[in-house]
């Protein structure tokens, strides 16, 4: 069983992988120019690695929740995705990856997303 994990933001989206409930790691995250483009690199990710389950991260609470809520479901309608997917709440998993004191983190190439992605699906999972 293979699980993808999305950060989804308006520039960039976060991926993580997990295999067997058990084993989780960040991937390269992606680039967002339009949603059409984004969208094809996760489906991409989603054939390359078999995935069964998505786990997409939604902010909860904060004036623009609704909104954020409406755009990453309607991304998430254009992977056509046919199996489970959990969204879950990922408030602060940016700010806990940055915590993390990793030096490079603070560039916009979409490390930080991924590692976000990273934290909360092995939140999701209960991995230590």
């Amino acid at each position: 069983m293979k699980t993808l994990a999305l950060d989804i933001g308006l520039k960039r989206i976060g991926v993580a992988l997990c295999v067997n409930k058990s084993i989780a790691m960040p991937l390269e995250a992606i680039i967002r120019k339009n949603r059409n483009q984004a969208a094809n690199a996760v489906k991409k990710y989603i054939k390359e690695y078999e995935i069964n389950t998505l786990v997409i991260g939604i902010p909860i609470g904060g004036s623009s929740e609704d909104e954020m809520r409406r755009r990453i479901e309607h991304f998430v309608a254009l992977l056509e995705f046919n199996n489970e997917i959990f969204f879950i709440d990922e408030s602060y998993s940016s700010k806990n990856a940055q915590e993390l004191g990793i030096a490079n983190l603070k560039k916009k190439d979409g490390k930080l997303d991924s590692l976000a992605a990273y934290l909360f699906l092995k939140d999701f999972y209960g991995l230590v």
